[in-house]
């Protein structure tokens, strides 16, 4: 029996699969496209080839136009690496030839399992943890675009109309972006008048109606002045704003999806219970994560995935420099970060954490990355034990 190494160069439409032996030698080289029934013979083809034998597969996607390819290999029984595309390209420098195919990548790939020892597993993910991946991400998209749509927003009402640009924000007040649906001149919104602008906003459900449209009716009464330009500016901010309030549904409807989601898994409590993670951050934490941590061999692991564990960068009679490492889930990174950064505000024994960082000299994104960094053990303990995290006051030492 032998043990092969086979790589995958995974695509969107066509996949290149490279399988290698113990000495290196290509024994086996095919396109394949990113379809079912071809992915399994070429499966069963590479299984004949190690005659019973182990098979390593690695793949440089592990999600995307490489899911369906991974699904077939864990279903089969089969182990498989990922390998980072970054880290394919700075090793095919040191591989003879400055061409580049998927054949050679594929090849590259195979021969970088065989001899590293440092890559991830892929494993599965349970059902959950996905649906809050989509999810997440989709509302990412989602806020993205609305967020774009909003500096559109401003960006032309700025431009014949200044006076209502600055009276709303325009990212909280919804009110304002129904008010623009309408009303988006100050001719407009003064031949309107307040009492019509308030009882056409109460219709709509605004709340506070009468205060937003005194805020309107005074903008208007300070400008007037019509720029060039306006009545097509004018239609756009409507179209705009009624963009924003779509978008702002969208989102309100896919939290819900992912409350609803959250609150099924085991882990829901206990993340809830940490300062500075709610909802949304815990759900990104558990779609990064997997929704498990048998993944990990311990919290020391699980910093160095997040970007949250320095690592040292020593040379000659320099020693103990330390940088960010290059390598990391920028995901779970960002779950991290944003609810330390939270903590840091809202929870004492953070923010005394935080503030003795700060005294010994580190700058703010330092001092978060730090707390980060100490958080995750009490994350892993937690979620170990399966135990809710308990506040504890901080004793007052008194002077002498």
């Amino acid at each position: 029996m032998s043990r092969l190494w086979a790589g995958i160069d995974a695509g969107k439409a066509h996949h290149h699969c490279v399988a290698i032996d113990e000495e290196g030698r290509r024994l086996f080289s095919r396109r394949v496209a990113n379809d079912e029934t071809e992915l399994l013979a070429m499966i069963a083809d590479v299984l004949s080839l190690a005659a019973g034998g182990e098979v390593v597969w690695a793949t440089d996607l592990n999600d995307g136009g490489g899911a369906l390819a991974i699904g077939l290999l864990v279903d089969n029984g089969q182990s498989v690496l990922y390998i980072p595309g970054r880290t394919v390209h700075h090793a095919s420098r040191t591989y003879r030839g400055d061409g580049k195919t998927d054949a050679k990548d594929a090849g590259i790939i195979a021969d970088q399992a065989r001899m590293r020892r440092d890559l991830h597993p892929v494993r599965a993910a349970d059902e959950l943890s996905v649906e809050l991946r989509l999810f997440s991400a989709h509302r990412a998209d989602l806020v993205a675009d609305r967020t774009r749509a909003i500096n559109r927003l401003r960006a032309t009402l700025l431009g014949y109309f200044p006076a209502l640009e600055a009276a709303f924000d325009y990212s909280l007040r919804k009110g304002a972006l129904v008010l623009l649906t309408k009303y988006q001149t100050p001719d407009g919104i003064r031949k309107a008048g307040q009492a019509r602008i308030t009882s056409w906003l109460r219709k709509q459900g605004v709340h506070r109606s009468d205060l937003l449209a005194m805020a309107a009716v005074e903008t208007a009464n300070r400008q007037h002045t019509t720029v060039s330009g306006q009545a097509a500016a004018a239609m756009l901010v409507g179209k705009i704003a009624a963009q924003v309030l779509r978008l702002r549904e969208e989102i309100e409807e896919v939290e819900a999806q992912i409350e609803a989601r959250f609150s099924k898994h085991e882990y829901a409590e206990i993340l809830l219970s940490v300062p500075g993670f709610g909802v949304q951050l815990a759900s990104e934490f558990l779609a990064a994560t997997g929704g498990t941590m048998d993944h990990y061999e311990n919290p020391n692991r699980l910093a160095g995935v997040a970007g949250v564990a320095p690592v040292p960068r020593d040379s000659g009679r320099v020693s103990g420099n330390h940088h960010r490492p290059r390598r990391y889930d920028r995901r779970l990174l960002r779950a991290c970060y944003l609810s330390a950064q939270t903590a840091a505000v809202h929870c004492p024994t953070s923010k005394a954490y935080y503030n003795r960082k700060r005294a010994e000299g580190k700058n703010h994104k330092q001092a978060i990355l730090a707390l980060a960094r100490r958080r995750i053990n009490v994350i892993w303990a937690l979620l170990r034990d399966g135990k809710r995290f308990e506040h504890r006051t901080i004793p007052v030492t008194q002077a002498a």
